[in-house]
């Protein structure tokens, strides 16, 4: 039998409000926000495309002063077609003043990602497929049941950001494991970089625009994402973003807005309006967003 052998990527799926959720892809970031925090997402890509992603994505991060920097907990869930894809990471950022400018923050994690790949639901050209026999794929490689695997993964990145400027830069998949899910089939996951800037303009005493800029690469495949946020008395606020640079990247246009419910309580909502060929065959992308970030603690406030 012929090894399948799969190079795992992960940049189908497209946060387009990344810049409210910095912990996710930064393991460095934990912490930075001087308060708990904690943020929960909901993504449905590519609507009306057959078996297009969903993700779901929870994590929390605060800092620890006495260890000199932050710790959070990530965790992922992607469904996309008959796999799921399931991760839980914890991870450590060490806090290092750059004199009074701001902070700079080193980080790095690990955890497990789970695959699993559902046989019940594919289909072969050459299977047997009648409802009233059971499946057969007449594939000597595709399982006609559930097959999960579990692998270890790390992660790191370095964080610095000051009252009006913020910069990272991290890595998931550090040593690209393979998720052997049979001794036929394996998937391997591929090293992910991600580059992220932002700035903070005030405007006025009412209003401040937010511009930024994440890059994602797997130097296979690189893909640019430009954004900006208006807020209103750091209250309401809305914006655009555009993610692709040339003919082979364009993906969507994000139309962003979101709301606090209360001091501690923003929700927010984007939808992306598909580029790609894709919207031949998609109603677009719905991604929500509910964050929850405490009072800052008094050290972070005397400091």
């Amino acid at each position: 039998l012929h090894r399948v052998d799969r190079r795992q990527r992960q940049m189908c799926i497209r946060d387009s409000m990344y810049m409210l959720n910095k912990y996710q892809n930064n393991s460095a970031y934990a912490g930075l926000d001087n308060s708990l925090s904690l943020t929960g997402v909901y993504r449905s890509q590519w609507v009306g495309l057959h078996g297009s992603p969903v993700m779901q994505n929870i994590n929390a991060h605060m800092p620890v002063y006495f260890i000199k920097g932050g710790v959070g907990l990530n965790v992922d869930n992607i469904e996309l077609g008959a796999e799921q894809n399931t991760s839980m990471t914890l991870s450590y950022a060490y806090h290092k003043p750059v004199g009074n400018i701001g902070i700079l923050s080193i980080g790095a994690g690990g955890g497990f990602y789970q695959k699993t790949l559902d046989g019940s639901i594919l289909k072969t050209p050459e299977g047997d497929y009648d409802e009233n026999n059971p499946i057969n794929h007449n594939d000597l490689i595709l399982s006609e049941g559930r097959e999960t695997g579990i692998v270890p993964v790390f992660n790191a990145g370095v964080f610095f950001q000051t009252e009006q400027f913020e910069i990272g830069a991290s890595s998931i998949n550090l040593v690209e494991p393979k998720v052997n899910l049979n001794t036929n089939v394996n998937f391997q996951l591929k090293r992910h970089y991600f580059l992220t800037m932002a700035y903070n303009w005030d405007i006025n005493s009412s209003f401040s625009l937010q511009p930024s800029i994440m890059a994602k690469s797997d130097f296979i495949e690189t893909q640019l994402e430009i954004s900006a946020i208006i807020k209103y008395n750091d209250n309401i606020f809305g914006g655009l973003a555009f993610r692709g640079y040339n003919k082979n990247t364009i993906d969507a246009t994000a139309f962003l807005m979101g709301i606090k419910l209360s001091e501690k309580i923003t929700l927010a909502y984007s939808y992306d309006l598909t580029l790609s060929s894709y919207n031949s065959v998609s109603n677009g992308s719905h991604e929500l967003s509910l964050i929850h970030i405490s009072e800052p603690t008094r050290q972070a406030e005397i400091s």
